[in-house]
């Protein structure tokens, strides 16, 4: 009887962990901006409040042509309606699953139900990663320069420098071990490496070796191609990180676009260590640190219930319909998901084939 009840408990408890989440969200910034928050927002221009959410619909329009250019009819002919639907509903996993660990799998359900394998929609899910992360890498450069410039009136100036740099010098280190992880994974195992077992380590290594193969498959795309998925990328991130200082402008403030742009990075860095789906609490707490030396604590609360507003919230509110639709359809052509997870855990299996996480725009050739 315990193990047939375990799984209704399950879903209550989610629902639970998303309740407080949102709840963190309008929490931490009341508790910042205390009874004259309520005042800001009524105060809060309605057109500016609309160009934020014509930006967001944007966004999403731009993922998902980003996600068609990257499958390429891999996973049968699939229109802009389509993908703008596997999209949302992607993102409502993703923000309502701590450390949205959701997303990958909602994204890589849809895909399988349209024909592509998990293996392939893994490493197309990889691919898009690296272009965020290709970009973002470009971003904190550009960032760091503008710092170390001078040019800029940035209050905490060394501290963020530090950190910027920081970010830099880790991403490197990040592509630098990559670029030798074959040579790394063939030299004798140090004490951490050898603290896991065998099967552990394998995992491990072919995980590694999947990143790698996806990344340099990102580099390997035709030219065209890739400049239009880059392109799209940093048209998604730049208008996203607008919304934040639109926000700040709304309520009557006025700062750097950049300044606006890197406190979202190093805010949504530190969500990372919030356990609540969306970085709840965390991404308002960092967003708030950083914007109160230049404004009154009430103005930069309401530029967070705002900013929460158009980059959390309107997810899962717009989100949800498509991922009750989506993920019901496929789990009634699924015969209940079970097909779908027996490839997923082939796919995440220690002993699975080396050839998995093949490129996503190699293709078998006929014979």
């Amino acid at each position: 009887m315990a193990e047939a009840s375990a799984p209704r408990r399950l879903p209550s408890a989610r629902w639970a962990w998303l309740a407080l989440a949102v709840s963190m969200t309008l929490i931490v910034p009341w508790l910042l901006g205390g009874r004259q928050l309520l005042g800001a927002l009524e105060r809060f221009p309605l057109d500016v409040l609309g160009l934020m959410l014509v930006l967001v619909v944007t966004c999403w329009n731009l993922n998902a042509l980003r996600l068609r250019l990257l499958l390429d009819g891999r996973a049968g002919r699939l229109g802009q309606g389509g993908a703008l639907g596997i999209e949302m509903a992607s993102k409502f996993a993703l923000c309502a699953t701590p450390g949205g660990s959701g997303g990958a799998v909602t994204l890589l359900a849809l895909l399988a139900g349209r024909g592509l394998p998990p293996s392939r929609g893994s490493a197309i899910f990889l691919v898009d990663q690296g272009c965020d992360m290709l970009f973002f890498v470009a971003m904190l450069a550009v960032l760091a320069g503008m710092s170390l410039g001078g040019n800029v009136d940035w209050p905490h100036q060394g501290l963020l420098t530090t950190a910027m740099l920081g970010l830099v010098g880790l991403m490197a280190l990040i592509m630098l071990t990559m670029l030798r992880l074959p040579r790394l994974l063939r030299r004798r195992p140090g004490w951490i490496w050898r603290r896991l077992s065998a099967r552990r380590r394998r995992w491990l290594s072919r995980r590694l070796l999947g990143s790698r193969r996806a990344l340099a498959a990102t580099l390997t795309l035709p030219p065209l191609r890739l400049s239009g998925v880059m392109g799209l990328c940093a048209a998604h991130w730049l208008l996203r990180y607008s919304l934040l200082y639109l926000a700040v402008l709304g309520i009557g403030q006025e700062v750097d676009w950049a300044w606006t742009f890197l406190t979202q990075m190093l805010a949504m860095a530190a969500s990372q260590m919030s356990v609540l789906p969306g970085g709840a609490g965390a991404a308002e707490l960092g967003v708030g640190a950083l914007l109160m030396p230049m404004m009154p604590a009430t103005q930069a609360a309401a530029a967070i219930v705002v900013w929460r507003l158009t980059t959390y919230h309107l997810y899962l509110i717009a989100g949800a319909p498509s991922f009750m639709v989506l993920m019901g359809r496929w789990w009634r052509r699924s015969s209940g998901g079970a097909n779908f997870m027996a490839s997923l855990r082939q796919l995440w299996s220690p002993t699975r084939h080396a050839g998995a996480n093949a490129p996503p725009c190699s293709r078998p050739r006929r014979r």
